[in-house]
């Protein structure tokens, strides 16, 4: 449906209101059910990076190619980092 290549890309899935609230409370982007009139979802096109502890350490805007860039970078670095 989304021509995602299989095996390279997890979805998160569940329950509308806990992914909202991940969304809202936990990654602090802004998501809604979306219009009255389409039903579809409407959510944030930017990428977070989380740690291994749940920490969030950047937000990357998905549409950018500079940002994306920096992402590959950063989890680069992060992929490095010694366990605490």
């Amino acid at each position: 449906k989304l021509h995602a290549q299989s095996g390279r890309w997890d979805f998160l899935t569940g329950a509308p209101a806990a992914i909202y609230h991940l969304s809202r409370d936990g990654f602090k982007l802004a998501v809604s059910d979306g219009s009255e009139e389409t039903g579809i979802p409407v959510h944030s096109t930017r990428m977070i990076l989380v740690d291994r502890h749940g920490e969030i350490r950047g937000y990357y805007e998905a549409t950018e190619a500079d940002a994306v860039t920096k992402l590959l970078a950063d989890t680069s670095h992060l992929l490095r980092e010694q366990p605490k």
